[in-house]
Order: C-alpha cells, then structure tokens, then sequence
C-alpha cells in the first residue's frame, strides 16, 4: 500500500518541537514533503534532520506566524522549492509555559500576544496558502484548536488561551464555507491534555504527577494522551479519505468530553 501522502507538499507550522514534531514526522512517513515552519529556527532544522535520516524531504523556513510578511515568505519559499502546496497544518500557538491564574489577571498584553499568534497566526497563514490552493482546485488545512475551548475543568485559568482556540473552531466552519468553491477542505483537531513538554512545563513534580493522574482519569480510555494519538486525525484530514469532510471539528482526548 502506497503511503497516503506520498508527494503531497506540508507545511506544518510550529513542528519544531511537540506535537507539530510528531505530525511532521508522520506526514514524512507517510510521503509527504514537509515544511517545518518555526520560529526558532534550530528546532526547525533538527527535525528536518530526522526526517531526512529516515529517507524523507523536508526543509526548515524560520516562520512567525503573526506577521504577514513572514507567513507570506513561508509560502513562496515553498512554491520555490516544491511548486505546489497540498497542506497547511495550523499547529503553532503560545502555549508553553503559560501559568495558570485567574481569569481577570490576565494583562491587555498577554491576551494580544496570545491572540496574534493563535488566531492571527492562523488566519494569515491560511491567507498565505490560498491562491495556491485555489489555483490547483484542491487543498487540505488542518486547524489544532484545544478541548479548553470546550470549557474543560480549569480552563479559565487559562482563558485567553482557551478564548483564543474557540476562536480558531469558529474560524474553522467560516473558512470551510468560503473555501468551498475552490475544493479545499478546512477541519479542525481539539486535543486533550497532551503529556508534552510544553504541558509539564512549569509545574513542579508533583503538579506534573496531578496533572497526568487527573486528565487519565477523567477518560474513557484512562491512560496519559501523547503527541502520537493526534497525528493519525491530522493524516485523515490531509488524505484524499477526507475529500468530502469539512468545516468539522474532530475531537481527540479518549473521551474526556462526549458531545
């Protein structure tokens, strides 16, 4: 059986590190020529290295995803280097090492950064994309939202997170209906509690224990979710297999929520 990307064109934002690392890495392997779009460059490079040590074709572009002159460059890049661009997996987001506190403690600052790279981010890189996309009549985008969004228990410790992610599933539907036309599919993936870095960073040993002790057991399936239980959704979504799913909303947490 031929890998179910082969020869598609990736570019997966923030795959870095994380859980865009773990979707890089599968796409590869699934034939897929990567862009690892980071802004910490190194990073980028690193993984680029890994996938092509394990045969695949990949490139770093240092990308931040907030400026439109960045986003605009990550494309061109890639239509410079591949021609074409089948996928945008919207995965960066500020995340790490976000503290949890109060909701009204949150400063005018922290909610506008937060909000121009997970909302804006997405927004713009879409915007990147889609003369590609449109001028071939087909394309893949992949948002990552949160089951915060959802108004999981502590979220509002995290609120403008959480706010900044149920504006990415909002972004999701819209983008689906105007996108339509052109034959590009436009879904989204709401994971659970991720036992990454990015997670655990912060909290001392025991929160980290709490953490993974807790998320587990609220879950049908009562075990820690990893980076590795997301990619097989975003390959889905990136696949011919999912040419008449859009505008959906795809959660992933073994249960933690049943809608």
């Amino acid at each position: 059986m031929s890998p179910v990307l082969q020869d598609r064109v990736a570019i997966i934002t923030g795959a870095g590190r994380g859980i865009g690392r773990a979707y890089a890495l599968r796409f590869a392997r699934e034939g897929a020529k990567v862009v690892v779009a980071e802004v910490m460059l190194e990073n980028a490079r690193q993984v680029v290295r890994e996938i092509e040590s394990a045969g695949g074709t990949a490139i770093a572009i240092k990308t931040d995803v907030s400026q439109e002159a960045s986003t605009t460059e990550m494309a061109k890049q890639t239509l410079d280097r591949f021609g074409k661009i089948d996928i945008l997996v919207n995965n960066a987001a500020i995340y790490y090492g976000l503290p949890r506190k109060p909701w009204n403690t949150w400063t005018v600052e922290e909610w506008d950064s937060i909000f121009a790279v997970n909302v804006r981010g997405v927004w713009l890189c879409c915007k990147a994309v889609a003369p590609s996309m449109q001028k071939q009549k087909k394309g893949k985008i992949v948002n990552i939202a949160s089951g915060t969004a959802s108004g999981t228990p502590g979220a509002a410790n995290r609120l403008h997170y959480a706010t900044s992610k149920g504006a990415v599933i909002t972004m999701t539907r819209l983008l689906a209906r105007a996108m339509g036309e052109h034959n590009i599919c436009v879904n989204c993936i709401a994971p659970g509690a991720t036992m990454t870095e990015a997670s655990l960073a912060g909290l001392d040993t025991g929160g980290a224990a709490s953490l993974r002790t807790g998320t587990a057991q609220n879950r049908c399936i009562k075990r820690e979710e990893v980076a590795e239980d997301l990619v097989g959704a975003a390959v889905f979504f990136a696949s011919d297999d999912s040419d008449f799913v859009t505008g959906q909303i795809l959660p992933v947490d073994g249960g933690s929520w049943l809608r």
